[in-house]
């Protein structure tokens, strides 16, 4: 009987006889916990033993999000052999087949995994797969906890750090973030997420030519990674460029070359690199600098219209909604819009309610790229934070540049004064950015205040303090 348990990268035990199927489980945690682009690599434990439980639930779940009609034969091949199970394969299946059931609860789908890994504590994908959850909730709040119960056991691992460094940064605990994500470059100089979390903490900090650096410096271990973890540490790169101010010629050429490029590749997945360039496109609109992005947004506009890349994440379609009403494609921006609606109004009554700031943002934006601030304005009201917008799936970094198009609205509308009191709030977190300073000054003007001088020259002298 024991020569048909075989150990786990974990070392929980699964049922299986054959060493290709173990492998194949193995290479996946790898390849999801590194961002590899080879996570089909699960497909292949099923072909090696269709009998093994862990096999067919992980290839389920693989298959819930790239292909969802293929996934309930695997669901019912690990379902019809639960019997034969260890104890671990039965745990995992009974969280991965209420993930992947329809009409979930995210916050019970959050405690079963907290659940399991108190019985399973060093099995890190299911931590990475519930960290996944809370970030789609928006709540780093929960993710936390989940991390510092399995610490203990997994004390020097690669990836847990990295891990533990996230929801820091969205806790805004940047000395502890940075000092976790330290620790996870440490242990391996191609953790991707420890890395990834570092550059947050220089971006944040307004160390942008070290975040530069830092994350330049890594790119050579990116090379095997997603379509999304590639082009969004790239994109990492173009933000902190563009927000310390250098040459937008730079900024384009890492656009063109490092983002948009990774299209060229056969395997790409198109609407992850959609994202992290429809991202940047709308900074350079926020600053009044779409001219320098050329045609650029009308090319990734027209790419936007095929509706095979709406609806897959919340994030994506708020800014998909605003490139088609900037570039006049009026209609396809209203029929995804109808169509987000329709989404919102399947959805149980609970997630209903939490989404309805995705829909307003997602409305709001429309207005935007129409050219109607005031519209936009009423929609996000008075006391608009993007932080609390974040259940469309958008990082602080990420979802900051709705807080930037709030005070362009505030601005644009004659709300000087209003502008004035957040900006000058937004300041004293990230003195060192100077397009803050700009609208700043842009506000005090407005209001005919004579600190708009003090602006200015602030502005100027951050504006060649880091690439000139």
């Amino acid at each position: 009987m024991e020569e048909t348990v075989k150990l786990d990268k974990w070392g929980y035990k699964v049922r299986t006889s054959s060493d290709s199927c173990i492998s194949a489980i193995n290479a996946f945690y790898h390849q999801v916990l590194s961002y590899g682009r080879q996570r089909s690599v699960i497909l292949e434990a099923p072909a090696h033993d269709k009998d093994c439980v862990l096999a067919n639930i992980l290839a389920a779940l693989h298959l819930f999000s790239s292909d969802p009609s293929r996934t309930s034969s695997y669901l019912e091949a690990a379902k019809s052999h639960l019997d034969q199970a260890t104890s671990y394969e039965k745990a995992i299946f009974d969280v991965i087949s209420y993930l992947i059931s329809e009409g979930r609860d995210d916050e019970v789908a959050v405690q079963l995994h907290s659940n399991f890994l108190k019985e399973f504590p060093r099995d890190l994908l299911s931590v990475k797969r519930a960290q996944v959850l809370c970030f789609y909730m928006g709540r780093p709040d929960l993710s936390l906890p989940l991390v510092h119960q399995v610490l203990p056991h997994n004390e020097g691992e690669n990836y847990i750090y990295g891990m533990l460094a996230f929801p820091l940064l969205e806790l805004g605990r940047m000395r502890e973030a940075e000092k976790a994500a330290r620790k996870g470059f440490e242990i391996s100089k191609e953790d991707l997420w420890a890395q990834h979390a570092l550059c947050h903490v220089f971006q944040y900090e307004c160390h942008f030519k070290e975040a530069v650096q830092f994350m330049e410096g890594c790119s050579s271990s990116w090379n095997s990674c997603s379509s999304f973890m590639l082009t969004h540490n790239w994109w990492h790169v173009t933000i902190c460029y563009l927000e310390g101010n250098a040459p937008r010629q730079r900024v384009l050429e890492v656009y063109d070359h490092r983002i948009w490029k990774e299209l060229d590749r056969s395997d790409a997945v198109k609407a992850e690199v959609y994202l992290n360039a429809i991202g940047l496109g709308l900074r350079f609109y926020v600053r009044d600098e779409i001219d320098i992005f050329g045609d650029r947004l009308k090319i990734l506009a027209g790419c936007l219209t095929d509706q095979a890349n709406w609806y897959l994440e919340w994030h994506l379609d708020v800014l998909i909604v605003w490139a088609l009403a900037e570039t006049d494609e009026i209609s396809k921006a209203e029929e995804l819009l109808k169509g987000l609606k329709y989404r919102l109004s399947k959805m149980p009554e609970k997630k209903q309610q939490i989404m309805q700031k995705g829909m307003l943002l997602a409305e709001a934006m429309y207005a935007y790229g129409r050219g109607n601030d005031k519209h936009g304005l009423e929609l996000l009201g008075p006391d608009f934070d993007a932080v609390d917008y974040k259940i469309i799936g958008a990082s602080d970094e990420q979802a900051d540049v709705f807080n930037e198009v709030w005070y362009k609205m505030l601005l644009n509308t004659g709300e000087a004064l209003t502008a004035i009191e957040v900006l000058e709030k937004q300041i004293k977190k990230r003195e060192g950015t100077p397009f803050l300073w700009r609208l700043l000054e842009k506000g005090y003007r407005l209001a005919n205040r004579e600190e708009a001088g003090i602006a200015r020259e602030k502005a100027r002298a951050l504006e060649t303090a880091y690439f000139s």
